[in-house]
C-alpha cells in the first residue's frame, strides 16, 4: 500500500507545481516519508491519479458544497449530478451565482458551512478567494470521477470505481493547528519570516514525535527535514500533514474499518475531511 499526500493547486505551473508526498508503513503509527513529487501540469496530475493501486491518497481540497447552498440554487441533490453541473459553469458565472448568495446573508454568517468545516476548522467549500478552494474543488473533483477512483461516503460504488485507488478529502490545518495556532507559510516572499521558519520546524518536530491529535509518527531523512522546514510556502510540508491523514486512514482500515476513519454517518452531498471526529447532525440521504 502506497500512501499520498496532494498539496493541490487550481493551476498547477513549473513554480506552482501540485505536490505530492508518499509514505510508507514501518511498524503501527510509524511511517516513513518517500519521495516529494512536483506535478507542474494537468496532464501530469492525470497521470498521477491513473497510477495502480493500491493506494491511498488524501487531497488538500474540499471534496462537495453545504447542502444549504445546494438546496438555495435548486442544483441536483446527488453528489456526481451536482458536480457535474459545477463542472460545467465557468468561474465567472460561479463566483456570481455564490456571490448573490452571500449578499443576501447576514453580515457574520455570509458563507454556507459543511459538518465537517466545524470540527476540522476549515475554509467553506464555496469560498472563491483568501482561499479560492471553490476553485482547487472545480479542477479537482471532475478529475477525481473522471479517473474513476473509489471516494469512499461520495463515490464508492465498486461497480462504477477503482477500489484499489482511494481517494480522501484532506486538510493539513487540521492536524498542523493541533501543534501550533501560530501561522507556518505564506506564497509571498517577503512574508516567509523567521518566525514563520521555525514555526515549520515546530510541525515537523511534532511529526517525528506522533505529538498531534492523529498521533502518527513520521521519518525524515536530513535532507527532507531540511527541505521541509526551508520552504516558506510550506507546499512540501502540507503535502506531508495530507499525507499523515492518509496513513491514520490506513490504520483504521486494517483495523476493519471500511469507510477508513470516517464517521458512520456523514451527508452524502457534502462529504467529509478525514481524520476529523464525527458531530451530532441529520444527515439527509
Amino acid at each position: 500500500m502506497i500512501l499520498y499526500g496532494i498539496d493541490f493547486t487550481s493551476t498547477p505551473t513549473g513554480s506552482k507545481p501540485i505536490t505530492v508526498a508518499s509514505l510508507a508503513a514501518l511498524g503501527p503509527h510509524r511511517f516513513v516519508l518517500g519521495t516529494l513529487e512536483a506535478l507542474p501540469d494537468w496532464p501530469a496530475f492525470e497521470a498521477f491519479l491513473a497510477r495502480p493501486g493500491p493506494w491511498i491518497a488524501a487531497f488538500d481540497f474540499p471534496f462537495g458544497l453545504p447542502r444549504a447552498l445546494v438546496d438555495h440554487l435548486e442544483w441536483p441533490r446527488d453528489w456526481r449530478l451536482a458536480m457535474r453541473h459545477y463542472a460545467s459553469l465557468d468561474r465567472a458565472a460561479i463566483r456570481d451565482l455564490f456571490k448573490a448568495y452571500c449578499d443576501a446573508r447576514p453580515i457574520g454568517s455570509k458563507f454556507a458551512h459543511r459538518a465537517t468545516d466545524g470540527p476540522a476548522g476549515s475554509s467553506p467549500s464555496m469560498k472563491w478567494v483568501n482561499p479560492p478552494v471553490a476553485w482547487m474543488m472545480h479542477a479537482g473533483v471532475p478529475r477525481l470521477i473522471t479517473a474513476g477512483v473509489c471516494i469512499p461516503g461520495l463515490a464508492d460504488d465498486v461497480r462504477h470505481v477503482d477500489a484499489g485507488r482511494i481517494a480522501l478529502e484532506g486538510y493539513p490545518g487540521f492536524i498542523a493547528r493541533s501543534i501550533t495556532r501560530a501561522s507556518y507559510k505564506s506564497d509571498t516572499r517577503s512574508m516567509q519570516t523567521v518566525a514563520r521558519h521555525d514555526e515549520r520546524a515546530r510541525i515537523v518536530a511534532a511529526l517525528e514525535l506522533g505529538e498531534h491529535r492523529l498521533a502518527i509518527r513520521i521519518a525524515f531523512d536530513r535532507e527532507q527535514r531540511a527541505s521541509l522546514i526551508a520552504e516558506g510556502s510550506a507546499d512540501r510540508l502540507d503535502a506531508v500533514l495530507c499525507a499523515t491523514q492518509a496513513a491514520w486512514a490506513w490504520e483504521r482500515k486494517g483495523a476493519g474499518d471500511d469507510r477508513y476513519g470516517l464517521p458512520d454517518a456523514i451527508d452524502p452531498l457534502e462529504g467529509w475531511i478525514v481524520g476529523v471526529p464525527p458531530v451530532e447532525r441529520l444527515v439527509l440521504a
